[in-house]
């Protein structure tokens, strides 16, 4: 009988990190594969990363659950582990065995000189599919699709560089000021504070245009987005 393994999923560089917790490898491969199984539309076409922990694993057991993860349309890119035998096979594969550093490659920037402050904000470069969600205090912005059944809550504005069709709720803290941008937006919900909009079905042959939605006498209303001004 199969002992189910904890799984924690993080984001990392252009990555989903997952750390497999405490037990057998069997079962934490198995524990894996399920959850990329039940979250297919989540997992689907991602690269990730999986932290075996100090399990020393055999050439043939990494050669398997890439293949597993393959037949899933996922892609193992890198193996981390605290066991230079695992490294090393990993390596055979050519599998990275570590998580380049964001900095490694930035040359030393001037600070940059201004009269206002900076606000907290997060970037999200992919798509994100159904069952993708994520809460932020800041501003969030999305330089990809967001599609039915994703949701995005934020505390600031909500900047979308594609597609929006899924589920955004801006100024979630009570802020009226806050905005909702994308380049096509046709949400199944679009929240501001406590304002809440369900846009009208797009007729069809109806020309696609950049979009911003805000709070407006009490409404949401969405007009055009001249964001090249």
């Amino acid at each position: 009988m199969m002992s189910k393994v904890q799984i924690e999923i993080k984001g990392v560089q252009n990555s989903l990190m997952v750390v497999l917790g405490e037990g057998k490898w069997q079962d934490a491969e198995n524990s894996l594969i399920e959850r990329v199984n039940s979250q297919s539309g989540f997992f689907k076409g991602a690269k990730i990363v999986v932290d075996v922990g100090n399990r020393e694993l055999s050439a043939f057991e990494l050669g398997a659950l890439r293949d597993h993860l393959a037949d899933l349309e996922v892609t193992l890119g890198t193996v981390i582990s605290t066991v230079e035998r695992t490294k090393e096979n990993a390596r055979r594969f050519g599998l990275a065995t570590r998580i380049p550093s964001s900095q490694s490659n930035l040359k030393k920037i001037t600070p940059l000189s201004t009269e206002f402050e900076g606000e907290a904000a997060v970037m999200i470069h992919r798509t994100m599919r159904s069952g993708f969600r994520i809460a932020h205090p800041g501003h969030v912005t999305v330089i990809g699709d967001v599609n039915p059944g994703a949701e995005i809550i934020a505390g600031g504005n909500i900047v979308i560089w594609g597609r929006l069709r899924g589920l955004v709720h801006a100024g979630a803290d009570g802020n009226y000021d806050s905005t909702v941008c994308a380049l096509d937006m046709n949400p199944t919900q679009l929240r501001i504070a406590d304002k809440i909009a369900v846009p009208p079905k797009r007729k069809k042959g109806e020309k696609v245009r950049p979009e911003i939605a805000m709070i407006i006498n009490e409404q949401v209303v969405a007009e055009t987005w001249n964001y090249k001004k």
